[in-house]
């Protein structure tokens, strides 16, 4: 695995590699990788011939309140596990080397970025798909590999790729969990033990939504009901919101079926986390 710090740098690795007939796979990540982050790099493994991963910690999608400074770092780490599990280029830019004095343009997101995720965090999704959106420009993919815990951003991304005729295939990967139910998040790392207990609740939630819908409930207003009344007997765990919403723009929906996503965001003591399932697949 070779070491990329600058555009030029990354621009030559790959131009080298088209040259050799290769396939590119892009794994766009921000670090502190876990099992989640590998998953999507056996994907890419799986679709192309080498992959490129980016480990950048982007200021853009943090908000001014956010946990930008203290957000979990260990590049060695980061990079031994990148290179165990066949990584072929690391990407690891500074802030300055991904937007230098005067950097001003911004990707817009449309209006599936107004909801959720895009009301609690104000710019959030801007930061995301302009960080993204260079990327794709720099390394340009033939394939990128996303996870589905983070799913209004994949709609976004996905959305973007179409409006702006990128020829890059998307490849969506399936939540990865403890044991227990929780979603590998890097954000983990702030829960001490009683937090990381009541951190289940997320996924119990998610798994209340899932038997009232296979038990033949599809009212989305009574489903999140039977969610809410869960989370509120979980002292540590404060609800931020609850989505039930179709899945092509995440435009909330009245009657649930099995394509429909459920997702939420939650703060357990001070760290927010987000999960989702799609009702018809259930908590894995």
């Amino acid at each position: 695995m070779i070491d990329l710090t600058t555009i030029p740098d990354l621009r030559g690795w790959v131009r080298t590699r088209r040259r050799e007939g290769r396939r590119i796979a892009l794994v766009p990540t921000m670090g502190y990788l876990h099992e989640g982050h590998l998953a999507l790099v056996n994907e890419a493994r799986r679709r192309a011939d080498v992959v490129v991963m980016s480990l950048f910690v982007n200021p853009l999608q943090f908000g001014p309140t956010e946990d930008l400074a203290r957000y979990p770092r260990d590049l060695p780490r980061d990079r031994r596990l990148a290179e165990e599990r066949g990584v072929g280029a690391l990407f690891v830019p500074s802030a300055a080397v991904m937007y230098p004095p005067g950097s001003e343009t911004r990707v817009v997101p449309g209006r599936a970025g107004g909801r959720w995720e895009g009301v609690a965090r104000p710019g959030h999704f801007s930061g995301v798909l302009t960080v993204v959106a260079k990327l794709f420009h720099l390394v340009e993919p033939d394939v990128a590999c996303f996870g589905r815990k983070d799913v209004q951003q994949v709609v976004l991304v996905r959305q973007m790729v179409r409006d702006l005729d990128w020829p890059i295939e998307l490849a969506v990967v399936p939540t990865v969990r403890e044991p227990d139910g929780v979603a590998l998040s890097s954000r983990n790392a702030y829960l001490g033990p009683d937090q990381r207990q009541s951190a289940t609740a997320l996924s119990g939630a998610l798994q209340e939504a899932h038997v009232a819908w296979r038990g033949g409930e599809r009212s989305a207003q009574a489903i999140e009901a039977r969610m809410r009344r869960f989370l509120e007997a979980c002292p540590d765990v404060q609800v931020e919101y609850i989505a039930v919403a179709e899945p092509d723009a995440l435009a909330p929906v009245a009657e649930a079926e099995a394509t429909t996503i459920v997702a939420l965001a939650a703060r357990v003591g001070l760290t927010r986390l987000i999960d989702n399932i799609v009702l018809g697949e259930g908590v894995v």
